[in-house]
């Protein structure tokens, strides 16, 4: 599924992109994936998971524009690693990334109405490019 690539200052607020990039840092620390989660999530297995947030994080951090894909992906990657407690860092999340529950809860619910038109044709899909 093709679409127009798009940079994260067309459409988050800074820190909205700040968040994101700490949640995808979590996964190289206090989160841990098995190959099937990272295969549902769009990743080819864990390492490349973790080779892929690391891409993503910088290009987060340049502003550099994104695939549709590359949204699913963050957005799902970002939606479990702070959620579960089995993969991601769950109930630690406050404690390994900073940041509360509640406004994490916020920050996040607002990323996904702003990404709901560039992640729309990966509902219910495993974000494949």
């Amino acid at each position: 599924m093709m679409g127009r690539e798009i940079a994260a200052s067309e459409l988050l607020a800074a820190d909205e992109i700040a968040l994101l990039r700490r949640a995808l840092l979590e996964w190289g620390g206090p989160a841990r994936c098995s190959d099937p989660m990272a295969v549902a999530m769009g990743f080819a297995d864990s390492q490349d998971l973790l080779d892929q947030c690391g891409r993503l994080r910088s290009a987060l951090h340049d502003d550099l524009p994104l695939a549709p894909v590359d949204w699913a992906r963050t957005l799902l990657a970002v939606e479990i690693v702070f959620v579960s407690d089995l993969a991601g860092s769950g109930v630690e999340w406050q404690t390994t990334a900073g940041h509360s529950d509640e406004s994490t809860i916020r920050s996040l619910r607002s990323i996904q109405r702003k990404l709901s038109r560039t992640v729309s044709p990966y509902y219910g899909r495993c974000p494949r490019a």
